[in-house]
């Protein structure tokens, strides 16, 4: 139950659960159901804010980790997949996309004639600002209910929950 004694959809799910199987420990079942529930709820919000600046949440991945990279804001494809957790096929859909909407362009790699280089366009860097901006200011709306204190701790647990995987 939240801390003003209501009931949330996952205490409902265990509720039936702890009623019809008492021997199973379901409480993980408690703190993964609302991770879950709660990145739908949180992508929803993000990807609402991002098309509004026109980009979706994978286009806006690729676009922010080529403006993270600093300037000249160019990476190699493979540096890209390894920030963005996708596929090389993924990866190669989305800079085809990016590519026809003038946000990235191919160049050739100066240290090496054989391979390209992903690099933001003025339009794509001038996108990407505007979008980071919105971003940042949608994720502190979407904070706003943690307390300072709060958000520490949840970073800290989150953290030591995701060492786990990666």
């Amino acid at each position: 139950m939240s801390e003003d004694g209501k009931m949330d959809h996952v205490d409902k799910i265990l509720a039936q659960w702890r009623r019809e199987r008492p021997d199973l420990d379901v409480e993980p079942m408690g703190i993964l159901g609302r991770l879950k529930r709660l990145s739908t709820h949180l992508g929803r919000e993000v990807e609402a804010v991002l098309m509004k600046q026109g980009l979706s949440s994978s286009a806006f991945d690729v676009l922010a980790t080529l403006r993270r990279a600093g300037a000249p804001h160019r990476l190699s494809p493979g540096e890209l997949l390894e920030m963005t957790m996708v596929s090389s096929g993924t990866m190669t859909n989305r800079i085809d996309q990016l590519e026809k909407a003038g946000y990235v362009e191919r160049i050739l790699n100066p240290e090496d004639r054989r391979s390209v280089l992903i690099a933001l366009t003025e339009k794509g860097l001038a996108t990407v600002e505007t979008a980071v901006d919105a971003h940042v200011v949608n994720q502190h709306r979407l904070s706003k209910n943690l307390s300072a204190a709060d958000k520490a701790e949840l970073d800290r647990l989150l953290r030591k929950f995701l060492a786990d995987f990666e």
